[in-house]
């Protein structure tokens, strides 16, 4: 996606690679196992610092609960630079994966976002901004689902 959009793109993998990168994306997948690959090749405090200093960061779905404080269901590697408690697999099981039209503030046309296992944001802290969210359809109650800090 990102090299669809003329954006240089390298995997991360090693302190070496963090050093040569201007920006980060912590995409999906599984956030117990990127958090423990983090460990196991000390990208955690090296990450905390970059972010600390400055660098920007995006992290969708596994990538949000590994960026998180915490989350609601148990102790897992977490960089905590994101001041949330997120719920994991909020929304149910794969088979209650979903598809639907996000409205992101700052954006003019909506984002179609797809939640299979997806979390949501818990509780968010005073300094994070909510930029949209879902309505989850067991419970008619919008979730924080996209959110910012600075």
């Amino acid at each position: 996606m990102l090299r669809g959009l003329g954006v240089e793109a390298v995997e991360v993998r090693t302190t070496d690679e963090l050093d040569q990168v201007d920006a980060l994306v912590i995409p999906g997948g599984e956030s117990t196992t990127i958090g423990k690959l983090a460990e196991l090749y000390g990208l955690i405090e090296p990450i905390r610092q970059r972010v600390g200093k400055g660098m920007p960061i995006l992290g969708t779905c596994a990538g949000m609960i590994f960026l998180a404080a915490a989350t609601t269901d148990g102790e897992q590697p977490q960089l905590g630079v994101l001041d949330v408690v997120v719920e994991r697999n909020a929304f149910g099981r794969q088979v209650d994966s979903f598809e639907a039209d996000l409205e992101v503030d700052g954006k003019t046309e909506p984002v179609r976002a797809v939640f299979i296992r997806a979390p949501w944001i818990h509780k968010a802290g005073a300094d994070v901004e909510i930029l949209a969210t879902v309505t989850d359809p067991t419970y008619d109650e919008p979730r924080p689902v996209v959110v910012r800090q600075s």
